[in-house]
């Protein structure tokens, strides 16, 4: 029988700060090699359970604790942080966060270094480590060189050399796209059982870690556990629903033609699901296409950009010979690779950096050698990284800042930033410090920071990385509002389920180069783009493949139209704002 090694017992925490507590009466326990993922919407308090596990409550974060937490037999308040960080080995949502040393073995090494560890072990330990996680032939570059899949890697041989027992991962696809999250999994997975270490995995991408088998999912919402099943058995419920946490697509797909899900089905996997009992109904479902086409854009072009090609002083070309026509009015995703030049394309746009070859246009007026400033008057963007755009203290200061330095009324201030923090679902926090929100909450500061400009062109780099589902949902929703009232808006994404449902259209840029332009079905359906832009076929393409259905795209974007609200059998399981 395995043994325990994380047990909370009618454990429950209240932050210094707050009136009511965070977590209530949590009894979990986790067992020795065991693999278990986390989930559950912002506020559920996931991440504080998991700071528990770490020791960063109550070292860090201060707060009242009652009931019992043991890690390997020991109760954490009795032990140090330093202490507890030789138990568990944490792995951050963004790895810049936790780098400390100059190159990958440097960094790799720091824990070994505090301990002072002879120098030919520690050599060998970062080179045995460095090769577990596939990063032996960059022990000597630079940590600000490596793609961001890299990065994962070195931040988790980073943990594991220190031989941990626990690895805690907190949102580690976050920042990843589509296929570097897909290996990060695998990685993950390799390592657990290679090793027999314990894996929490705490993620809002619950599909993508299914990519892998968990042994259970561990639900929370308002503070307390509310589901802890084998991925089978939770699957075949409506606890995901209920919780506002988005379902595997194949399965919505399957809920939508009529079809009941069964644990006996298998359905935590799409190549291991018995679609033996829905075949018939998912067929019959696509026969109700009522005549999709792929909307014809006639509006006049907005911005266009002309052979454009950029390099840096290194000479290195970022961008080769780019070439598009964004049209008034239209939602388009921007997808390829993390590295493949899309974030150097948004600054080109915006002004930060000049092309070394070819024309931008603006409203058929050449904007090529506009200032920032000018272009900020037109185009608004949401860089990727929040902490890059914000400069003041207080929620509501951030977002009302650039309308102050245009001299708007101090009324319609007040009136538009009141009303941006309502959508963006950040009214609660409006007088907060800025630096006590999470990850995704300040993302969604500098969301609102621009919105409430109402530019007339806004590029968002990855808008809803670390959101869940229901922010997501409202996020998506209010810019296809302000998509509707003709605002024209461009984004940078990894998640193939927003190019999917609400871009219909896709421009993939793979190695500096625009390798398509076309519909988000088509290219999800065309694996050859798949592969050369390092996307990831959604699992709605592996349920068509199983189906033996001769045009997946068709069945896909009958998916998208009944999941947006549209006809079908499925429309009452649609989150209708």
């Amino acid at each position: 029988m395995k043994k325990p090694i994380i047990a909370f017992n009618d454990f429950s925490f209240k932050y210094r700060s707050q009136q009511e507590p965070t977590l209530y009466n949590i009894d979990l326990t986790i067992y020795e090699g065991e693999k278990v993922l986390i989930v559950g919407p912002s506020g559920s308090g996931k991440s504080t359970l998991a700071h528990c596990m770490n020791g960063l409550i109550p070292f860090s974060y201060k707060g009242e604790i009652t009931g019992s937490l043991q890690m390997m037999g020991k109760e954490t308040k009795d032990q140090s942080i330093f202490q507890l960080s030789k138990m568990v080995g944490t792995v951050l949502q963004d790895p810049d966060g936790q780098f400390i040393g100059l190159t990958v073995g440097e960094d790799i090494a720091f824990a070994l270094e505090n301990d002072c560890i002879p120098q030919d072990e520690m050599t060998g330990r970062v080179t045995a480590v460095s090769n577990m996680v596939g990063m032996n032939d960059y022990l000597h570059s630079s940590l600000h060189q490596l793609s961001g899949g890299q990065k994962q890697r070195v931040a988790l041989a980073g943990v594991m050399v220190d031989n941990v027992n626990i690895l805690l991962f907190d949102e580690p696809l976050a920042n990843l796209d589509p296929a570097t999250g897909k290996e990060a999994i695998a990685l993950i997975d390799r390592i657990q059982k290679e090793t027999n270490t314990t894996v929490v995995i705490v993620e809002h991408r619950l599909e993508d870690v299914l990519y892998r088998d968990v042994d259970r999912i561990i639900v929370m919402n308002k503070g307390r556990i509310v589901s802890d099943l084998h991925p089978d058995e939770l699957l075949a419920t409506n606890v995901l629903e209920e919780c506002g946490i988005r379902e595997p697509l194949y399965l919505k797909a399957i809920k939508y033609s009529g079809s009941a899900i069964t644990p006996d089905m298998l359905p935590s996997h799409i190549e291991s699901v018995n679609l033996d009992n829905c075949k018939d109904n998912l067929l019959h479902w696509l026969e109700k296409k009522d005549g999709l086409s792929e909307p014809k854009y006639k509006a006049e072009p907005v911005l266009q950009l002309e052979s454009i090609s950029f390099h840096y002083d290194s000479g290195k070309e970022i961008l080769k010979d780019i070439s598009f026509t964004i049209h008034k009015g239209e939602m388009v995703s921007i997808v390829g690779a993390n590295g493949a030049g899309k974030s150097t394309l948004t600054k080109v746009i915006c002004g930060f950096e000049a092309p070394t070859r070819g024309k931008l246009y603006y409203n058929g007026k050449d904007m090529t050698n506009d200032t920032i400033k000018e272009r900020s008057l037109k185009i608004g963007l949401v860089m990727q990284n929040p902490n890059q755009m914000i400069s003041k203290t207080f929620v509501y200061d951030e977002v009302a800042f650039g309308l102050v330095i245009r001299g708007v009324p101090e009324a319609e201030i007040r009136e538009r930033v009141e009303e941006t923090l309502k959508i963006c679902g950040l009214y609660p926090f409006r007088n907060w410090p800025i630096s006590a929100l999470s990850f995704g909450q300040k993302k969604r500061v500098t969301i609102a920071s621009i919105l409430v400009l109402q530019p007339e062109v806004i590029i968002l780099d990855e808008p809803t990385a670390g959101q869940d589902f229901r922010h997501y949902k409202e996020i998506m929703e209010f810019l296809v509002e302000l998509n509707e009232r003709g605002v024209t808006i461009l984004m940078i994404t990894h998640d193939m389920h927003l190019m999917l449902e609400y871009t219909p259209r896709a421009i993939v840029i793979a190695n500096g180069r625009k390798l398509a332009d076309k519909s988000a079905a088509d290219v999800l359906t065309d694996r050859n783009i798949i592969r050369e832009a390092n996307l990831k076929e959604t699992s709605l393409l592996d349920l068509a493949e199983r189906l033996q259905l001769p045009e997946p795209g068709e069945f896909v974007r009958h998916f998208i139209h009944v999941d947006k609200g549209g006809n079908g059998i499925g429309s009452k399981y649609v989150s209708v704002r």
